[in-house]
């Protein structure tokens, strides 16, 4: 038990982050603020019902921070309400289930502790004031009710949480590969050089001239390419040698599929000029697209999959005219996207096309960049 409390003390505050203030708390407020004052001039039953009224407003701003310190919130709203105005409750003081809430939903585990004390304390004042065994049982299944609610929906983020961060670092390890092929490419193309140089240094000098500038090519390339993804971390097994796709690889995805789909791809670029970590991430965008057009979108006849790389960088548009409904919260492939474009400098945005259907558009910098 001493090692389960231990534990419990020190586990973390809850994640993500909560944010710090939202339009949902104002409301709140006012609405609880109103409630009050409605209450304490209509209800006969108060011993001090202006008291009980000012009491109430004094705290009620404790829900604008309820997210960031549930506990101190908690022990603000608790000695007023309950420790010095026990006769004068009004209903609206029900607005500390709120910071109840929001004390095992965000709280650190040092909170949850101490405030369970604060909470199962006030519990017992209850009942030793009197109130019988049926307040005290109601008041029991109500803040555990809220504290259940609270820790599932913590459970909820987090597990979310934990599946995004393996979205993101599967999508680091896909970038990693990419990286390392090409990495691999050049620095074999050194070597190969490297060699060929020393052989014929001595009998013809110009070759090796020639030799080490094409090995200064390669190298510029290579430190490029690092530079372009230099934050992205992998881990786990060794990446599997392969060439990386370029844009005109987005051309095999072109055909009707066997539902009777036709995808069409359009891709217009200048050549080779498009650094390899960058044209196989528009690539692998452009594939994530249409299989999730495919795969999700109802009655779909058409996927349209349009490349466009100028100076400025590459454009990906992959519209679909499917049914797909639309979500508040993004899928894991579409995170996953958002995060391969991120991690090249670039963005990835999805949802309805203006004319109906799906669309997916990514653009990306000319030469990647990560954050």
């Amino acid at each position: 038990m001493t090692g389960l409390v231990r534990s419990a003390w020190g586990a973390p505050s809850a994640v993500p982050p909560p944010p710090l203030r939202v339009w949902r708390d104002w409301a709140l407020l006012v609405l609880v603020a109103v409630s009050a004052v409605v209450e304490g001039s209509l209800r006969t039953d108060l011993s001090q019902p202006l008291l009980a009224v000012i009491a109430l407003l004094a705290v009620l701003p404790t829900v604008l921070w309820r997210r960031t310190k549930p506990l101190l919130m908690l022990v603000i709203v608790m000695v007023p309400l309950d420790l010095l105005l026990p006769d004068s409750a009004l209903y609206s003081s029900l607005f500390i289930t709120v910071i109840v809430y929001s004390l095992y939903r965000w709280g650190s585990g040092r909170d949850l502790v101490l405030g369970s004390g604060v909470l199962l304390a006030s519990l017992a004042l209850t009942f030793a004031r009197g109130e019988g065994v049926d307040e005290l049982i109601g008041g029991f299944a109500l803040l555990l009710s809220v504290a259940l609610l609270g820790i599932a929906f913590r459970y909820r983020a987090g597990a979310r949480q934990r599946s995004l961060d393996r979205i993101r670092m599967l999508e680091r390890e896909h970038l990693a590969r990419d990286l390392h092929d090409t990495v691999a490419h050049h620095v074999s193309a050194i070597a190969i050089r490297a060699q060929a140089g020393i052989a014929v240094a001595e009998r013809d000098p110009r070759a090796a001239q020639d030799a080490l500038g094409v090995i200064e090519a390669e190298a510029a390339k290579t430190l490029s390419d690092l530079r372009s993804m230099v934050r992205v971390l992998r881990q786990g097994e060794t990446a599997e040698l392969g060439p990386s796709p370029r844009l005109d690889d987005i051309e095999q995805l072109a055909g009707t599929r066997p539902g009777g789909a036709a995808v069409v791809v359009e891709v217009a670029d200048d050549g080779d000029s498009i650094p390899p970590p960058v044209a196989a991430a528009v690539f692998r965008l452009a594939q994530e697209s249409v299989t999730n057009a495919l795969r999700h979108a109802r009655q779909v006849t058409r996927v349209d999959v349009r490349v466009q790389a100028d100076a400025g960088g590459v454009r990906l548009s992959v519209t679909n005219d499917g049914d797909v409904a639309a979500s508040p919260t993004p899928g894991f492939g579409i995170i996953g996207m958002m995060e391969r474009a991120a991690l090249l400098g670039g963005t990835c945005q999805a949802g309805p096309a203006s004319g109906g259907g799906w669309v997916v558009t990514a653009v990306l910098p000319r030469v990647g960049w990560a954050p």
